[in-house]
């Protein structure tokens, strides 16, 4: 019912968006079930956000079970090729980079973009602020001149704003936000944000399909290599994917199961707190008809 809701209002999908499974904070309870949620403070909540795809948080419940977000099969030679070939480099910038790391979260999460995208600039400029490409891009974000004036940042011959860290990322934050306003889909992003967007759409009309894994050679090399190399430097610092890591089928696949586990779970809490607290809700009526009559009582008294 709660998705739904969403839906129609059209805030499922946002890019923070957040779903309560179960809350048992502030007396306040949020389900994906149309059924009530006993309340009991001795059961912590669980978390899941269908954007990041992800569970946070302490909770009794057994989640061993929950889905998980698998490396695409066509992806798995890739990744385990280049983080054995790129493991000094990333080790290194893994140990060096902390702070900016921290820059790029916070600016990426208030464009509410998923803070792994960080890794692309690992993979533009291996996070030198002042690498330049042979085409002219500069900065860790690889910024075209045209491109960053496009995105309000100054390049002159004796200013570069493409060289600052924050301000590039906040440019770099509003690009991949549009891009994803277009396709829907961050392995595409990934993608347009290396070759530009025409290619990505010559590649979707002639393999027919919006489908990273469907349409890459469709693609130029060095753009379908980019993507690869944005998930196994991912993978590398994560340890397993994202949201940033699945097409725009994948993610809607792992969302489903994610609402079907949660609403398992809730079903879960449900059927063990009626069995732990079998008493509680003939108390709980009880105790409205004592103050049902108490109230009554006064208003007699009042005539």
């Amino acid at each position: 019912m709660l998705k739904r809701k969403l839906v129609r209002s059209g805030l499922f999908g946002n890019a923070l968006l957040i779903i309560l499974a179960v809350v048992h904070s502030s007396n306040t309870q949020f389900v994906l079930s149309s059924k009530p949620v006993i309340h009991d403070t001795s059961i912590h909540w669980l978390r899941f956000d269908p954007e990041l795809l992800q569970l946070t948080g302490h909770t009794e419940m057994d989640v061993l079970n929950a889905p998980v977000i698998t490396l695409n099969k066509q992806a798995v030679k890739f990744v385990d090729a280049y983080m054995a070939k790129n493991n000094l480099m990333l080790s290194t910038i893994k140990g060096k980079y902390p702070n900016y790391f921290k820059v790029m979260d916070e600016i990426l999460t208030r464009y509410k973009l998923p803070v792994e995208l960080k890794y692309l600039a690992i993979i533009e400029s291996e996070l030198n602020t002042h690498a330049v490409s042979r085409v002219g891009a500069k900065g860790p974000w690889q910024l075209m001149p045209e491109t960053a004036r496009i995105l309000n940042l100054k390049v002159s011959k004796k200013y570069d704003e493409r060289t600052h860290l924050y301000k590039s990322t906040i440019a770099a934050s509003k690009y991949l936000r549009d891009l994803y306003n277009l396709f829907e889909d961050w392995p595409l992003v990934i993608a347009a944000y290396n070759s530009g967007p025409a290619p990505v759409y010559k590649a979707i009309k002639k393999s027919g399909s919006r489908n990273f894994w469907k349409l890459q050679y469709f693609l130029p090399e060095e753009t379908r290599g980019h993507v690869k190399k944005f998930i196994a430097t991912h993978y590398y610092f994560e340890g397993h994917g994202s949201i940033a890591t699945l097409t725009k089928d994948e993610r809607i696949a792992h969302t489903r199961a994610m609402f079907a586990f949660v609403e398992k779970q809730n079903q879960l809490i449900q059927d063990k707190l009626s069995e732990e607290q079998p008493g509680k809700k003939k108390e709980n009526a009880n105790e409205k008809e004592v103050a049902i009559a108490a109230r009554v009582g006064e208003v007699e008294q009042c005539e």
